[in-house]
């Protein structure tokens, strides 16, 4: 018993130390996020979900694409199915977590804004 709770002690004084540790991609990659910009004139919101096995799915007007994606330090590099097959790599801001909007430098959208889930 008094074992049990000696681990429920330490385990409650280190959670905060754990969930401080997640970073804005990895929020990104669990959460899923929404982007939104403009290309060619058109305004799209793009809803992101992001698979643990390195696979992105997305809907773009109506149509469902995707792709696979991999994280170089603060950078979400991601390869769509439709986009010739180019690798294109983002940096994300730190210290983004659920709920945070965001602005990053997309190579299609231009700046283009990101909310990270709930």
């Amino acid at each position: 018993m008094r074992l049990m709770m000696m681990a429920t002690i330490v385990a409650l004084a280190i959670a905060p130390a754990l969930a401080q540790d997640r970073t804005t991609l990895d929020y990104v990659t669990t959460k899923g996020t929404v982007i939104k910009g403009s290309a060619q004139g058109m305004e799209l919101t793009l809803p992101m979900t992001y698979k643990p096995d390195g696979t992105y799915s997305t809907e773009v007007m109506g149509q469902t694409g995707g792709g696979t994606w991999r994280i170089d330090g603060d950078k979400l590099c991601t390869i769509s199915q439709m986009g010739g097959g180019a690798e294109n790599c983002i940096a994300y801001p730190a210290g983004k977590k659920p709920g945070d909007t965001f602005t990053i430098n997309h190579p299609m959208l231009g700046e283009a804004s990101v909310t990270i889930n709930k």
